[in-house]
């Protein structure tokens, strides 16, 4: 009876559908107007989602466990330790930073748009840096591991990887004076479409939702923060709101003509959830192991994913460089040889 229980306890807190069968239960329907009523109807709404995708998959003979491999094992790795260190590094940066913060911020609707732009930035930030430093990278390259796209990706992340993003995250916002109720109600918006823009092809084949594709981030333009192709590489960092992503010139719209190729560019052991997991912390064992001097060692830790002592660099940087050079290199050539042949004619 236990064992039963303890199913039913995981399968709740995954579809975190507990809280509105306790609403029910006690018959209180006010309490659905406020905060914590809305989270408890919302929150069930990416695991459901999820299950449709899974659903649809199946009855289109699309679907393959193994796209799902990774996610799953993470999860189940992470339950909950991640998930109570990151609400403890929040906790503890409100309580530290509070004090210091340059503005005090009251609820209001116009103050939460500030709020919002704010947290956006702080977001941008975090992700910036996962992906340009090396170590932090380690933990952010277990989201990208996946080599598809469905919505069971939004779980895979390595355990430290939220508390550290929450604490650059909620650091910012506190010290740019945002409301910590305000902070709490952001996060829950940014998880929910944070996690819905992890939407595949089996929900929705063109993700670019027609006008919403302008004005806010969606999931055509979050599979091309996910794909490897070396003209899609480290852009579209933000999470709803593109506005940080084209002030800082790494906003990309999705090309429907060049089909998208999810995963990290390092080698991988297919589908293998171990490396997914420590493939690069151990990469980046070896790379320090192996780099002469110290200086060299503490470069391989803190430089961008790709970079070498040897000045051999396979950063994103230099082979989205390289790519648009050969692009334009092709260009030429194509242009010199439709001018040769019409002198010819």
């Amino acid at each position: 009876m236990d064992f039963l229980k303890s199913i039913w306890a995981e399968i709740t807190g995954f579809f975190g559908f507990g809280n509105l069968i306790d609403i029910i239960k006690a018959g209180d329907y006010k309490e659905l107007l406020t905060y914590h009523g809305i989270t408890s109807v919302l929150g069930p709404l990416i695991p459901f989602i999820l299950v449709v995708e899974i659903i649809r998959a199946a009855f289109y003979k699309r679907f393959k466990v193994i796209d799902y491999k990774i996610s799953f094992f993470t999860y189940v790795l992470n339950a909950f330790v991640g998930r109570v260190i990151s609400f403890a590094m929040v906790g503890l940066c409100i309580g530290f930073f509070a004090k210091y913060a340059i503005l005090k911020l009251t609820f209001t609707w116009y103050w939460f748009i500030y709020a919002y732009i704010i947290w956006e930035f702080s977001h941008f930030i975090y992700h910036f840096l996962a992906h340009k430093v090396r170590i932090l990278w380690c933990l952010h390259s277990t989201h990208h591991a996946p080599s598809n796209m469905n919505l069971s990706v939004t779980y895979a992340h390595f355990f430290l990887e939220g508390p550290y993003a929450d604490v650059i995250r909620t650091t910012i916002c506190i010290l740019l004076g945002v409301n910590p109720a305000m902070l709490f109600v952001i996060m829950f918006i940014d998880g929910t479409w944070g996690a819905f823009i992890h939407i595949g092809e089996n929900i929705a084949e063109d993700a670019r939702f027609g006008f919403l594709n302008k004005i806010v981030l969606t999931p055509s333009h979050h599979r091309v923060h996910h794909a490897k192709n070396p003209l899609y590489m480290d852009t579209n960092f933000c999470n709803l709101l593109n506005i940080w992503d084209k002030v800082f010139g790494t906003y990309v719209e999705e090309d429907r003509a060049i089909p998208i190729a999810y995963g990290i560019s390092r080698p991988m052991k297919p589908n293998s959830f171990l490396d997914a997991y420590f493939g690069e912390i151990v990469a980046l064992g070896k790379d320090v192991a192996k780099a002469p001097g110290l200086k060299n060692k503490i470069l391989y830790i803190f430089m961008p994913p790709g970079w070498s002592h040897t000045g051999d660099h396979k950063m994103s940087s230099i082979v989205r460089k390289q790519y648009f050079e050969e692009l334009e290199k092709e260009k030429k050539d194509s242009q010199s040889k439709a001018g040769s042949q019409f002198i010819e004619a």
